[in-house]
């Protein structure tokens, strides 16, 4: 696996996202190692939160929510994917899969940080990733935030606009990330925040992660992962601790999983579960005030 790591001189330039980087290693999966970063903010000793984004994102997303979580005394931890952000890039696209981007986050959360009575928020990938480690590590975790996410299996087809979304990823000779970004939301994305975006992708060599993402989504029974997803299910509709969902009102990819989880999540019945208002997939960036403030008012229950 060849590795890809971007320059730190490419992340000068970031505007409202100055977060000191915290890096570890973990094993790629082929014999060697890369190299995966996270940041943080809040006291040492808050309860954690971990905040997982998605495609074609990184936790630059999350800079709306971290200081408004560590106000309230919550240790916030946002992740990088492997492929994306500061973390190390794997250069082909055939060295992602589903499995190995579970792997990854485990190793790291467990093995090198040895987190404890977790809160994931996971959005995007940030929960396919999430709500498979949540289910193979239920005693790590306390409670579940999903925003705009869900789990598929294969079993049901994906939504029209999802298949155009992978279709496009497929077929576009060069990828413009801040784009891609800028179509998920509703309310704009001005130029700085496009600049953040493109920063951890200097040229198209390194943007293997974001290429790949779309075509391991589980659309078919016998896709690689259902099978795990599959017994993911299972352990997630028997999970009786907190879980809320917070969707906004404009996603048509994630929209319909909302109901979905709250029926078959157990912990989810006698939840006030809110509706984040004009904001498009990326809530996050659209309206990050109103997240924090449902993720900080769960925590308070």
């Amino acid at each position: 696996m060849q590795l890809l790591r971007t320059p730190d001189s490419a992340f000068d330039a970031l505007t409202g996202f100055d977060h000191a980087p915290h890096y570890a290693e973990v094993p790629a999966g082929d014999g060697q190692t890369l190299r995966m970063a996270w940041a943080a903010a809040g006291p040492a000793d808050g309860p954690p939160v971990l905040l997982l984004h998605g495609e074609p994102t990184w936790s630059f997303l999350y800079r709306g929510l971290m200081g408004p979580l560590a106000d309230a005394g919550l240790r916030a931890i946002a992740v990088d994917l492997v492929g994306f952000g500061r973390s190390d890039k794997p250069a082909e696209v055939t060295d992602h899969s589903f499995a190995r981007h579970v792997e990854w986050m485990r190793s790291l959360l467990f093995d090198v940080l040895d987190l404890r009575g977790l809160t994931l928020v996971g959005q995007d990938w940030g929960g396919l990733i999430g709500l498979r480690v949540v289910a193979e590590n239920p005693d790590r975790f306390d409670r579940v935030v999903a925003a705009n996410t869900g789990l598929p299996t294969g079993d049901q087809d994906m939504p029209a606009v999802w298949h155009q979304f992978r279709q496009a990823i497929a077929a576009a000779p060069t990828l413009d990330i801040a784009r891609f970004v800028a179509s998920g939301c509703v309310r704009g994305l001005g130029p700085e925040a496009r600049a953040g975006y493109d920063a951890p992708f200097p040229d198209e060599s390194y943007k293997a992660g974001p290429r790949a993402m779309p075509g391991l989504v589980p659309y078919r029974p016998d896709d690689p992962a259902a099978e795990a997803n599959r017994a993911a299910w299972k352990v997630l509709t028997t999970w009786d601790k907190p879980f809320l969902t917070a969707f906004s009102d404009s996603d048509p990819i994630t929209g319909a999983m909302a109901p979905i989880l709250r029926r078959a999540i157990p912990g989810a019945a006698g939840l006030e579960h809110p509706t984040i208002t004009n904001a498009g997939h990326f809530l996050q960036e659209d309206a990050p005030t109103d997240l924090a403030a449902a993720i900080i008012g769960f925590l308070n229950t």
